[in-house]
C-alpha cells in the first residue's frame, strides 16, 4: 500500500527565495506537494490551519509574525523547518533534534538530507516537539551572559535581486552600505548591488561591533576601513579597500575616531 503523499507550506517574505526553495525542493524531494505559499507569519498560520500541512518551511524574520512565533503556534500541528540567513549557536542541535533548521543559501544536498529526516518522521506524530524546539530556541539564542540576557543572532546574509534571480551576499563580503533613494546599495569589492532594506533596519540587524554608522546615509565595514583622513574642509573621510570612494563622516560621528 502507497504512502500519502506528503504536503508542505513555504513561508518566506522574499519571493525569490520562495520560488528558490520550491525548486530546490523539488529535486530533493519530487513527491512532496507544495499546497501553499505565504509572505509572513501570520499567511503561515492561517494557510496551515486551511491546508493541514505535514511540514512547514519557515523563513524566521519575516513581517506580522516572526516564524519562532509562528513555530510556537504550530507545535503538535505539523513539522516545522527553519530556513534563515541567520547564523546560531545551536545549529548542531537543531540537526541532532526533532526540527531542523538550514542555512540561507540552501545547499541541495543538505536539503536532501532534511528531507530524507522528515520522511522518516512522517506518520509519526511529533513527540513532546514542544518541549523539543522550547529548549533548542533557548540554546540558539547563544549562552547567557551575567545579567542572564542572550547574545543576539545578527543578520550574516544579505539578499539581492539581480535580474531574475536572487544573489546571496554574506555580510563579510560588503564593504559599506549607503541610501540611495527608495534603495540601499550595497558595496563589495566584486560590484554593487541595491536592496529594499533601510539603513535603520540593516543598522539594527547587523553586529555593531562589525559595522558602524558614519553618516546618516552610511554604514561601513569596519575591518574595510583603509583610513581615516580629514578633507581642505576639515571633515573627516573614510577610505575603504577595494574602492575608490571617499565616506564622508557625519559631526555627530566623529567621536568613532577619536585619534583624528
Amino acid at each position: 500500500m502507497s504512502q500519502p503523499i506528503a504536503t508542505a507550506i513555504i513561508a518566506d517574505d522574499e519571493e525569490p527565495m520562495r520560488d528558490m526553495l520550491r525548486k530546490r525542493l523539488h529535486d530533493a524531494w519530487p513527491e512532496l506537494q507544495i499546497v501553499a505559499e505565504a509572505a509572513n507569519g501570520i499567511e503561515a498560520i492561517a494557510l496551515a490551519g486551511q491546508h493541514q500541512p505535514d511540514i512547514v518551511f519557515l523563513d524566521i524574520r519575516m513581517p506580522g509574525l516572526s516564524g519562532i512565533e509562528a513555530a510556537r503556534m504550530l507545535f503538535n500541528r505539523c513539522h516545522v523547518v527553519f530556513i534563515t540567513a541567520y547564523d546560531q549557536y545551536a545549529i548542531e542541535a537543531f540537526e541532532q533534534g526533532a526540527l531542523d533548521y538550514l542555512l540561507k543559501p540552501v545547499n541541495l544536498e543538505r536539503l536532501k538530507m532534511a528531507c530524507g529526516r522528515l520522511q522518516a518522521r512522517l506518520g509519526k506524530k511529533p513527540n513532546d516537539i514542544e518541549r523539543q524546539l522550547s529548549q533548542l530556541l533557548q540554546q540558539s539564542r547563544g549562552p547567557a551572559g551575567a545579567n542572564g540576557a542572550r547574545a543576539p543572532d545578527y543578520l550574516h546574509w544579505i539578499q539581492a535581486q539581480v535580474g531574475n534571480s536572487l544573489r546571496m551576499i554574506s555580510t563579510k563580503e560588503v564593504l559599506f552600505f549607503r541610501a540611495d533613494e527608495k534603495y540601499t546599495r550595497v558595496q563589495t569589492a566584486q560590484g554593487e548591488f541595491l536592496i529594499r532594506k533601510t539603513l535603520k533596519e540593516l543598522e539594527d540587524e547587523l553586529d555593531p561591533s562589525e559595522f558602524w554608522r558614519i553618516h546618516r546615509s552610511t554604514l561601513v565595514r569596519v575591518d574595510a576601513i583603509a583610513e581615516v583622513t580629514r578633507d581642505l574642509r576639515g571633515r573627516q573621510m573614510v577610505r575603504v579597500r577595494n574602492s575608490p570612494e571617499e565616506l564622508e563622516v557625519s559631526r555627530g560621528n566623529t567621536h568613532l575616531f577619536q585619534q583624528m
